[in-house]
């Protein structure tokens, strides 16, 4: 399985966010568990314009759209 271009480290870094693995477990873990109706770039954690990043990313299955994929499915405990 070939890996991806971008890191879970990566994402965070790009959103503005905090990137050590203890403060993504710790964002994971406070906006957790995430409902399977609520889209993630709908989840009120975000800001506009972070919300926009991943919806865009997901709607052109662009370079982080696999990890916006791993943080969404970390979120819902998955």
């Amino acid at each position: 399985m070939e890996q991806g271009i971008h890191t879970i480290r990566d994402l965070f870094a790009q959103l503005g966010l905090q990137n050590s693995d203890a403060e993504i477990a710790a964002f994971i873990k406070a906006h957790s568990p995430l409902p399977d109706f609520v889209r993630l770039a709908d989840a009120p954690c975000w800001t506009e314009s972070q919300a926009t990043f991943l919806r865009e990313e997901l709607a052109e299955d662009g370079d982080w759209a696999e990890v916006v994929d791993q943080l969404s499915a970390a979120l819902r405990g998955r």
